[in-house]
């Protein structure tokens, strides 16, 4: 089941299932928040209710898209209750890539450099019995609700970073429930999106890289993630040309963790089960067009995509001055 969230003709939210190139509405919830909440408050499976709440009328889902009124799949109606966070060096790749990393992290572990070490020590320890914690992955903090672009909308890069690029990943979509348990609402793809330049100086800078700017959705799938992702990453000229194509997987089959040992070791901290709260945690890829050497250029755009999530996930980039106003003591 796949979930979008949409403003009508009239500017009023609303959330449907996507069928095909069909939104239907539900009945009775006008956010995947709300619906969500209501599984939760009711016991009930997410996908359920919805399918119970199904009703008659229905949209295009291009007609939605060119009007500008898609939604990111989840959001809060205070965006700084929506922590955006994250995980690297989780993947795998694909079968030449695993290769060659297993190459790289073979032998004296203290010949490593720190990223390669904690890669193998994901490959090592991040995949325990269910249930039982396994190493910790790299973690960071990307920022909170209001960065989250929705398909068709810009991604806007400051104008201090030295590259934005993309980063196609799944990231998982959270609701935390009144008594503080969080719950998984489902899946959605994404574009992390970074500044790989800054990273390559020094891995310190990782937190820099973040940029506080991602894409999302369009669609929420509902339900378990398949064991076996494949997608395709673009970057499209500002004819929208295919400039650079590749394709890229992920799904617990190609990550050294499981999405359980991820989930753990971000909601151990009880600052993430605050009730109420949303979280977008992004999974961590392996695909990168700044490795064949393309440096990204405003006006040109990202395309993420992958079958299990529907419709692709289009954002242009855009370069946004900033000001630097200097901090006054009181």
């Amino acid at each position: 089941m796949l979930l979008v969230q949409f403003k009508n003709q009239h500017g009023e939210r609303r959330v449907g299932l996507l069928e095909q190139d069909t939104i239907r509405e539900l009945e009775g919830f006008t956010t995947t928040y709300a619906l969500a909440q209501a599984a939760i408050r009711g016991k009930t499976g997410l996908a359920e209710l919805a399918q119970s709440r199904a009703g008659a009328q229905t949209h295009s889902y291009q007609e939605v898209l060119a009007g500008g009124r898609l939604l990111t799949p989840l959001d809060h109606e205070d965006s700084a209750h929506t922590y955006v966070c994250g995980t690297g060096l989780t993947h795998l790749g694909s079968a030449g890539t695993r290769d060659a990393m297993h190459k790289k992290i073979g032998g004296d572990v203290e010949t490593l450099s720190d990223s390669m070490k904690m890669f193998r020590m994901g490959v090592e320890g991040g995949k325990p019995a269910s249930g039982t914690p396994g190493v910790q992955p790299e973690w960071f903090y990307k920022g909170d609700g209001s960065i989250v672009a929705a398909n068709g909308e810009a991604l806007k890069m400051p104008d201090f970073a030295l590259d934005g690029g993309e980063e196609p990943e799944i990231a998982g979509l959270y609701v935390i429930g009144d008594d503080g348990q969080p719950y998984r609402v489902g899946f959605a793809i994404g574009n992390e999106f970074s500044d790989h330049v800054t990273e390559r100086q020094n891995y310190l800078y990782l937190a820099h890289s973040k940029l506080r700017v991602c894409g999302l959705g369009p669609a929420l799938l509902v339900g378990e993630l398949p064991q076996h992702v494949s997608g395709t990453s673009r970057i499209l000229d500002k004819e929208g040309k295919v400039r650079w194509e590749k394709a890229f997987v992920s799904g617990e089959q190609n990550m050294s963790h499981t999405i359980e040992n991820l989930e753990y070791h971000h909601f151990k901290y009880g600052l993430f089960n605050r009730p109420g709260d949303v979280h977008i945690h992004f999974f961590g890829t392996a695909t990168l067009s700044v490795a064949d050497n393309i440096s990204v250029q405003a006006g040109e755009s990202f395309e993420v995509e992958a079958p299990v999530f529907g419709p692709a996930l289009r954002n242009k980039l855009e370069v946004v001055a900033t000001s630097y106003a200097k901090v006054k003591a009181l």
